[in-house]
């Protein structure tokens, strides 16, 4: 996957940088640009006029942005892009990339690919979501984060990147008072543990076993 993404910098674009907290693009502005993330961290989301948000994403390295608006031209973009850290995207004009698709079959396919792989993931990750109720749903993000940013140490797996309660509760379709209540939970029953502002997982079976984890390979697990 990480090598049809490279060919996309085969389209002209250019090299933008992206304040840590500053918004790449918001939902309902018209959809003028694709997105390759070059580093940092992007969040992807959706809010409700009740102020609740979904996070969908925790875009990074590799990771593609806008591709829902391909072949829609003068479309809105459906989510919200915000920069988690300092970022730096590779940006192409969708009129730009729409040409070089229909004259290159082979990068056309590469992009379908791509899209096909991302559709997989987030059909799984809805699947956690509504199936395991909320416990499951925070068990399936906390295994996602794991696996893109899970680092294996003799006490268990600690995830490098930072996260907030309330992050945690927008990945998880929860809001903060349910999320603290469950992740007491999990810390008391040894599944979890805080390090500072980063988690450590003790117990990874726990977590699989309340998802009824199918062994998915980390191109389709993970929070990206």
């Amino acid at each position: 996957m990480e090598s049809m993404v490279r060919k996309l910098y085969e389209i002209p674009g250019r090299i933008r940088k992206v304040d840590k907290n500053e918004t790449l693009f918001a939902e309902g502005d018209e959809a003028q640009f694709f997105y390759i993330v070059r580093s940092g961290q992007i969040c992807v989301s959706k809010s409700v006029c009740s102020g609740r948000t979904l996070s969908l994403r925790l875009a990074r390295c590799g990771s593609i942005l806008g591709e829902q608006v391909l072949c829609h031209v003068g479309d809105t973009y459906l989510f919200n892009a915000v920069a988690k850290t300092r970022a730096e995207v590779y940006e192409i004009r969708l009129d730009v990339l729409d040409d070089y698709l229909r004259r290159k079959p082979q990068l056309a396919y590469d992009m379908l690919t791509i899209i096909s792989q991302h559709m997989r993931k987030q059909h799984t990750k809805f699947r956690d979501l509504i199936l395991y109720g909320k416990k499951g749903a925070l068990c399936s993000t906390l295994l996602r984060m794991a696996k893109s940013y899970g680092q294996q140490t003799a006490e268990g797996i600690f995830i490098s990147v930072p996260f907030t309660n309330q992050e945690l509760a927008n990945f998880s379709a929860t809001t903060r008072e349910s999320l603290n209540r469950m992740l007491s939970e999990l810390k008391r029953e040894g599944v979890v543990e805080s390090r500072g502002k980063h988690l450590l997982i003790l117990d990874r079976a726990a977590l699989e076993a309340a998802i009824e984890c199918e062994g998915c390979d980390a191109d389709c697990c993970n929070i990206e």
